[in-house]
């Protein structure tokens, strides 16, 4: 070998190590870039389990009782001599793999019964197929069995955290409108709170006009007489309304995720009921007049 061929020999080993060692720098930096990124995703993670725990027990829903712990009753099914439910194992290099099945009350498969054709008695509901016996690849096992290799298949670990991050994205945004959610009221959930406190005064005055209606009805029979229905009419349904209102705006107005009481608008919902059942009345006596 002459110097030059020496020398030639000499740079291509070590470019080749040079090569080398930057695949593995690249190699060693993509791994620590890996577990960064399932680091992060792990806390992602844990964060929005307990975020969802928080809205869980706010709305009053339990945690899901665990499964029951496995025991001899809760074993997966079986095949052959304790073996996972699956295919037969496979006994030296070759499974022995059974035929169709035969239909119902067929017996060893002579005839076929009751799935058999009609008028066609003697006919196999399946025809018996020769039993195949096929060679499948064995691997060395541990216990020196002839188990069949499974091969795993590539899994790209960029990929798959690709895939959990994208997963992780959906799951902050549909954890983000179960927020929105959770911070709106049973009550009108679409309105404001001025516009849901005005329509549950009006309808608990509403409500107290129906019983003013009522004891407008009574007092024409002589039930009630006109002291006891100027009361009810001035102080007493208007009352009943507004404190029906306020108590109906303190339990499904209020949202549960949010803390504190929510608005009632109490100088609102006094004005409103304290006006709306006298002038039901006065209205009620403008029409009764009319239609007289």
């Amino acid at each position: 070998m002459s110097f030059e061929e020496y020398a030639a020999l000499a740079r291509q080993l070590a470019e080749q190590r040079r090569t080398g060692e930057r695949d593995a720098a690249a190699e060693s930096e993509r791994r620590r870039d890996l577990h960064a990124t399932a680091d992060y995703l792990h806390q992602r993670l844990t964060a929005q389990g307990h975020r969802l725990d928080q809205l869980g027990r706010a709305i009053s829903i339990d945690q899901p009782p665990a499964g029951p712990p496995p025991g001899p009753g809760n074993d997966a099914p079986t095949s052959g001599a304790g073996a996972p439910f699956g295919p037969p194992a496979a006994t030296g290099s070759s499974a022995t793999w059974p035929g169709p099945p035969t239909a119902p009350g067929s017996g060893d498969g002579g005839s076929a019964g009751a799935a058999g054709p009609p008028g066609r008695s003697g006919v196999e509901a399946y025809p018996q197929m020769p039993e195949a016996r096929l060679a499948l690849p064995t691997a060395a096992s541990p216990a020196g069995g002839g188990v069949p290799a499974q091969r795993a298949a590539a899994v790209d670990p960029a990929m798959e955290l690709e895939l959990a991050r994208r997963m992780a994205d959906e799951a902050d945004r549909h954890g983000q409108q179960a927020e929105l959610l959770a911070q709106r009221p049973a009550l009108l959930p679409t309105w404001s709170p001025l516009a849901r406190a005005v329509a549950v005064y009006a309808g608990c005055g509403a409500a107290a006009g129906v019983l003013m209606l009522t004891l407008v009805l009574a007092s024409g029979v002589g039930l009630v007489d006109g002291f006891t229905l100027g009361a009810w009419i001035c102080a007493g349904l208007p009352a009943l309304a507004f404190f029906g209102g306020y108590l109906v705006l303190g339990r499904w107005g209020r949202a549960q995720t949010v803390a504190g009481t929510p608005p009632r608008y109490l100088p609102l919902g006094f004005l409103i009921c304290f006006l709306l059942v006298p002038l039901g009345y006065c209205a009620y006596l403008l029409l009764f007049r009319a239609l007289r």
